[in-house]
């Protein structure tokens, strides 16, 4: 059974390489960010103080994000494992995932602020079925319209200048010391994703001792960060 945590700065590419591991290797795979989004699209009330947190720019506070993480892994689905995107974000919330699970590496992907600007802020979400598009990397087929659905692509709340020179400073004030509180137990592997996804998942593997990534074309969205 493996057990990782992927971190690391908005647009460095935690879900498209958590993606990538967990298809491959049987794993489970927990986003944070999806479980929000999936409360905001359903209008839940979780999804309304998700929805003005993001749009601040804020993290989550760290009781609802625990209660959400705490949920999701008591389902006991993940037989082979997990790998967990978006989780922890705080002192706090690391410490109470460290006593409650073994964790066999964290992978931390790495992005210069330039780079992490420009693919974050050209990120589009559908409105009908949530698909993830970037203009920059994987635009659509039809300009603003969804290929699954034919739904409108629009920003995420989440993803102007002003939110993200927030969230910007609160990872490297809040998640950043979390790898210290990682490296006390567990391998903690630094990873530059300013290649294409497949070299960082090749990289990826190489420094966790994993088999080689059987290149399938198409198999992800290249632009899910």
């Amino acid at each position: 059974m493996r057990k990782y945590v992927i971190t690391g700065v908005p647009g460095s590419g935690k879900s498209t390489q958590a993606t990538m591991l967990a298809r491959d290797l049987d794993l489970v795979q927990i986003s944070v960010g999806d479980i929000f989004r999936w409360h905001v699209r359903q209008h839940t009330k979780i999804g309304a103080h998700v929805r003005r947190t993001m749009a601040a720019g804020k993290l989550v506070d760290d009781d609802l994000v625990e209660s959400i993480v705490r949920e999701r892994l008591q389902l006991h689905d993940w037989n082979y494992g997990f790998i967990i995107d978006g989780f922890p974000r705080s002192r706090d919330q690391a410490e109470f995932f460290l006593e409650s699970y073994d964790i066999d590496a964290v992978i931390d992907l790495r992005l210069p602020e330039e780079e992490v600007r420009r693919r974050v802020l050209a990120r589009r979400i559908c409105t009908g079925c949530g698909r993830d598009y970037n203009l920059v990397t994987e635009p659509p087929a039809t300009e603003n319209s969804c290929d699954a659905c034919g739904g409108e692509l629009v920003t995420r709340a989440d993803d102007t200048e002003a939110a993200l020179t927030t969230r910007l400073r609160e990872y490297h004030e809040k998640t950043a010391p979390v790898l210290e509180i990682f490296r006390r137990k567990t391998p903690v592997v630094a990873i530059d994703t300013r290649p294409d996804e497949i070299t960082v998942q090749q990289e990826i593997r190489a420094r966790l001792g994993l088999p080689d990534y059987p290149d399938r074309a198409g198999s992800v969205r290249r632009n899910r960060a």
